[in-house]
């Protein structure tokens, strides 16, 4: 486990180091994310056979410890980030030198330390931990957001700073604090810490429902509505920043904070037992449909990506809130289907924009012959987005549909359908006229073909994994499958 949290450090070090030799740089960065994939992969073979891997870096105040710890849903967690991180730096290689980003030293520097971050995030041991390495995330990808240095990646980074710290410093901070208060300690226990002070009395129901939503609220990087403005603003960031924001580091370390509050904190009984699980859920299945909505007239690719993002990291938090065994796997799940689809969207943004210097989905009628593996990749990604075959995602959308249901709540397993069909306008339709249209007359189409090669072999690289979580859903579903054990049905 330490190797897995030092290595992407020592990388962005070597990045700094050796910045006036790309090729080394770049190469070094590789090497730094192999080695945090192999070393994450043996963590989890350790898990797998049994093993208790713990490690407690300091406890200042009795109760309160500075620790890291492995578990099944953090192991997901990592893994999935671990073996992106490497394939996105792939596709950076390709994307910013074709660009002509400036400050390319920093970026790998940054992307670097991002992901030894999100190390530490998953293998959080209790919520002080957790906190301490949520916030060094944001602020270790600021960077990333104001990297273009203008004034639009500025303002972006203000409202980025702003609601990302705002919510958890006003909201998610009071809830770490409320738990520490009310059970002792803020330590990461199967079935939760808060069950045993509601049994004693020494707290109610409708207390522990707003502690509920300070961390719903007040985990702003889950970006349930009105908490997601930052999302679509840091859009200005380039292409690989926005796939590690939207797909692998922080939009998934909001949702996995919520998980492990609700499974871990309050457990999930708990949370099916308190009145205030059903008004969350039905915020965050408002986001699912009113971001799916928004997407839809979003003519800007990666906007319309953003949105989708939105909504679907509201499936996950509406999941964990539906609290019961099928809900939780199944946002457990999506944390990793969601990732390899959207990331494989993204990434299909920024070839388009590489090769053909288009961002507007108006504009992309007939691309898909100039750029055929760029548009098959993205389809796999849609589908996997949308929930259909042969796509992952499809596995993780029937388990949150088949746990809601079991809830017996209808109108939120509409939800889900309804947003389904939206994403089937808004996505399909982008390879359909890429495919079946003819190319518009009226836009200069600069004769390119497909983006470089290293952006290429990421995008296939993710699209298999797509796919290969279809044929093989058993590599998540073990680590997923005893999250919601013991959950009423």
């Amino acid at each position: 486990m330490l190797v897995a949290l030092i290595a992407p450090f020592v990388g962005a070090i070597l990045a700094v180091l050796f910045g006036r030799w790309p090729n080394v740089r770049e190469g070094l960065s590789l090497v730094s994310g192999g080695i945090t994939f192999l070393a994450v992969t043996q963590v989890a073979m350790a898990l797998h056979a049994g093993e208790q891997i713990a490690l407690t870096v300091l406890e200042p105040v009795a109760g309160l410890r500075l620790a890291f710890d492995v578990e099944p849903l953090g192991m997901l967690f990592a893994l999935v980030a671990s073996l992106l991180w490497p394939v996105t730096t792939l596709y950076a290689m390709g994307y910013m030198r074709e660009h002509h980003e400036k400050n390319q030293t920093r970026f790998f520097c940054f992307f670097a330390i991002s992901i030894s971050v999100v190390m530490a995030l998953a293998f959080s041991a209790n919520l002080a931990t957790l906190f301490v390495c949520y916030e060094a995330l944001t602020l270790a990808t600021f960077p990333l957001v104001t990297h273009a240095n203008d004034r639009s990646a500025w303002r972006a980074g203000r409202v980025y700073l702003g609601i990302l710290m705002g919510t958890s410093i006003g909201l998610l901070l009071l809830g770490c604090v409320a738990v520490y208060g009310i059970a002792g300690t803020t330590d990461f226990t199967t079935g939760g810490v808060l069950t045993g002070p509601l049994s004693d009395g020494k707290v109610s129901k409708a207390t522990l429902g707003v502690v509920l939503g300070l961390f719903v609220f007040g985990t702003g990087k889950a970006a349930v509505m009105p908490m997601h403005r930052w999302l679509p603003n840091a859009m200005v960031a380039p292409t690989p920043v926005s796939a590690l924001l939207h797909a692998v580091a922080v939009v998934k370390a909001g949702v996995f904070t919520i998980l492990k509050v609700v499974i871990y904190i309050f457990g999930i009984d708990l949370v099916r037992d308190l009145d205030a699980h059903t008004v969350l859920a039905y915020v965050a299945g408002f986001t699912v449909v009113a971001a799916s909505v928004i997407a839809m007239g979003k003519d800007n690719l990666k906007e319309r990506l953003a949105y989708s993002t939105i909504g679907q990291l509201s499936y996950i938090v509406l999941g964990a809130l539906v609290a019961t065994q099928g809900s939780v796997e199944g946002a457990g799940m999506h944390i990793a289907t969601h990732a390899a689809g959207k990331i494989t969207l993204f990434f299909g943004a920024g070839a388009i924009l590489v090769a053909a210097h288009k961002k507007n989905v108006s504009e992309l009628d007939g691309i898909g012959k100039r750029m055929p593996i760029t548009m098959a990749c993205f389809l796999v990604g849609s589908l996997s987005i949308i929930g259909l075959p042969p796509a992952g995602g499809m596995w993780s959308k029937l388990l949150l549909v088949e746990g809601t249901a079991a809830s017996g709540d209808w109108l939120l397993v509409g939800t889900f359908l309804v947003s389904s069909l939206l994403n089937i306008v808004y996505l399909l339709s982008i390879p359909m006229r890429a495919f079946l249209r003819p190319e518009r007359a009226d836009i200069d189409h600069h004769g390119h073909g497909e983006a470089p090669l290293s952006c290429r072999i990421a995008m296939v690289t993710t699209a298999t994994l797509t796919f290969l979580l279809f044929v093989r859903p058993d590599l998540v579903y073990y680590l997923v499958q005893s999250l919601g054990q013991g959950a009423s049905s």
